[in-house]
């Protein structure tokens, strides 16, 4: 794994706002609690709100909020357009395609997407 994506992975597990252990965070990550110590510190260094340290666990302090994702019009109808095709010709999909749309309507009401639209 990247370290990038090692990164938004932690980052992504820790806003549930629980401690997690070093030991935990690099069982799911696939790496060693040495690799995540180093991840830990580097992030406190930059500016991130987590505390911690080796032995306790990791928490962030206070709630973080990632940026809202940008979408260009084209990307989402596009988005629409897919998940509407997935709901409609994928049985197994279907209602997974479905609440995502509704999601993504409630997210971006900017959008303008109806998901009962089809």
């Amino acid at each position: 794994m990247k370290r990038d994506a090692r990164l938004y992975d932690l980052v992504q597990i820790l806003r549930d706002g629980k401690l997690h252990t070093a030991e935990e965070l690099a069982a799911s990550l696939g790496v060693s609690t040495r690799t995540v110590w180093r991840d830990m510190a580097m992030m406190a260094a930059t500016g991130l709100p987590v505390t911690g340290e080796r032995g306790l666990g990791y928490i962030l302090r206070s709630p973080l909020m990632l940026p809202p994702t940008v979408l260009t019009p084209d990307e989402l109808e596009a988005l629409a357009s897919g998940l509407r095709h997935v709901e409609a010709h994928d049985p197994a999909l279907s209602r997974a395609a479905r609440t995502l749309l509704y999601k993504i309507s409630t997210l971006l009401p900017q959008a303008g997407i109806d998901p009962e639209e089809g």
